[in-house]
Parts: structure tokens; C-alpha cells; sequence
């Protein structure tokens, strides 16, 4: 099938980021959110990314207005019967997330390849709230989306080899490195990654170090670009919470367990940089 129309559902941190990449590879885009402050700001933040790359030479102002106008911004979901290609890429909550997909299904032509963003929720799961499981894949990119190469592609046990082999072709499309990872919960990069983030706040939460501390020695030590710590303000804790609490409950296993502390920053309203507080503060210069 050729794409010519990308959706993406969900115009924040990560659907942008998709949306920009999408938008740079040629394809005419509909980025849709619930509000129309969510989908401005999302155009915001793709211009000043694209901005950026100007200003370090990477791209002409004529080819960021080029990107820019092939985007259109929706707060209908009717709008996504348009799209040959859709990806979803809202808040890390199974109900929204199956919601989504029952709405998409019914607005979508038959055609219409339907991908999550999901950073641990079985594809399976996703995929047996639709009529269409063949046609439903995960496209999990990494964050922020326009820098990282890695896309994790997950198929549901339904997944068609067609689907798959699309996703994969618009991965390489889109300038990014596809890797194939198994349905099961976390995939490959959040069961690994999210077990240390959540040992590190046990460290802070046991007293064992203080967060600067604990990020440095993972910096130094093990030559990470960035804490585990400061890593789990940036992708958001309730996030963290979220993958940690799908993989203990997908694998019924107390290694996955959430920590205390986690699960009490982020009751607080201490969700990370986009809150102002998390493990550190970025509500004060």
C-alpha cells in the first residue's frame, strides 16, 4: 500500500515529534489532539525544533515552511478516515488507549494501518479492540522523537506480514532504525530500561544515595549521557509508573514492583520537567 496520508493522535511530547518526522519524509500529515490548545502547542514545538535545525544549517527556511505546511491540525477524529496510516500516540492509560483504537476503527477505511506508540501495553490487547487485529502493529518510537533513531516494531499475534513490512519500510522512511521486539509487556526497551530507573529511585528512596549522586555515578561509572534519575523527569514519572505498573502486572513478578517513592511523586503532582518537579526542580532558573 502506498501512504500518502499520516495520522498521529495526540499532539504532545511524542505525537509532534512523530508528526515532524513524518511531515520531513514527504508525507502529508493530520495531527489531532482533544483541544485546540493541545494541537497549537504541538505546531509550536515543531517550529521551534525545526527552527533550530536552521539555525545550525541543517535545513533552509524554505524546507521548514515545506514541512510545516504539510501538516494539518484536527481536534475531530472524523478526520483520520483520510489517513492511510494512523498512529496513536496518547497518555500511557490502557483505557484511553482502547478507546481510541474502538473509535479509530470505526472511522478508518479498511485499509487503514492502525499503530500504537505504546511504550509497554501488549499490542495484543490493543489489537482485540478492533475489528481489524491484522491491521494493527506498535510503532514505538523513542523520545524526543526527532533525535532518536530507534523505532521498536511490535507485532500482535494477529499482525499481518503486510502491515508489518509497511511499518517497517516508513521506519526506514522516516530516517530511523527499526527493531523488531516481541509482544509482551515492555517489549525490549522499557523492560530493560524501566527496571533500572525504578532500582535508582529505590536507591534514593532506601537512602542509599542522593539523586545528583546516583546520576553520577551512572554517568561516570557507566557512561550514560544522562542519570537514570534525570532520564525519569524527562520521559515523565507518571509514565515510568505506568510502564512499571504494566509489567508487574503482566508478568505477576515482584521485581517489577513500583516503588513506594515513585508511586508518591507522582500522587503529589511531582511528575517531572513537565510538572516543574521531579527528582529535581526546573520550576526555578
Amino acid at each position: 500500500m502506498n501512504v500518502k496520508v499520516f495520522g498521529v493522535v495526540g499532539a504532545g511530547q511524542m505525537g509532534n515529534g512523530i508528526a515532524q518526522v513524518a511531515a520531513a519524509s514527504g508525507l502529508d500529515v493530520i495531527m489531532n489532539d482533544i483541544k485546540d490548545v493541545f494541537v497549537e502547542n504541538g505546531m509550536r514545538t515543531i517550529a521551534a525544533s525545526l527552527e533550530r535545525s536552521v539555525a545550525k544549517g541543517r535545513m533552509t527556511a524554505e524546507e521548514k515552511g515545506e514541512i510545516l505546511g504539510r501538516i494539518k491540525t484536527s481536534t475531530d477524529l472524523n478526520d483520520m478516515a483520510r489517513a492511510d496510516y494512523v498512529v496513536e500516540a496518547a497518555t500511557e492509560r490502557e483505557d484511553l488507549k482502547f478507546a481510541i483504537f474502538r473509535d479509530l476503527d470505526q472511522r478508518c477505511p479498511a485499509h487503514t494501518i492502525l499503530a500504537t506508540n505504546t511504550s509497554s501495553i501488549p499490542i495484543g490487547r490493543i489489537a482485540a479492540q478492533t475489528g481489524r487485529p491484522a491491521n494493527v502493529i506498535g510503532m514505538h518510537f523513542m523520545n524526543p522523537v526527532p533525535v532518536m533513531k530507534l523505532v521498536e516494531i511490535i507485532r500482535g499475534l494477529a499482525t499481518s506480514d503486510d502491515t508489518f513490512d509497511l511499518t517497517w519500510s516508513l521506519t526506514e522512511r522516516f530516517g530511523k532504525t527499526p527493531a523488531e521486539a516481541n509482544d509482551f509487556p515492555g517489549f525490549i526497551a522499557n523492560r530493560i530500561l524501566m527496571p533500572m530507573i525504578n532500582e535508582a529511585v529505590f536507591c534514593l528512596y532506601h537512602g542509599v544515595g542522593e539523586a545528583e549522586a546516583i546520576d553520577t555515578v551512572m554517568k561516570l561509572g557507566m557512561n550514560h549521557p544522562m542519570g537514570p534519575l534525570a532520564l525519569a523527569d524527562l520521559i515523565g514519572l507518571d509514565t515510568c509508573l505506568a510502564i512499571m505498573q504494566t509489567l508487574y502486572d503482566g508478568f505477576n513478578d515482584s521485581k517489577y514492583r513500583p516503588c513506594p517513592l515513585l508511586r508518591k511523586y507522582v500522587e503529589a503532582g511531582w511528575l517531572g520537567r513537565k510538572s516543574g518537579r521531579g527528582f529535581y526542580r526546573y520550576d526555578q532558573k
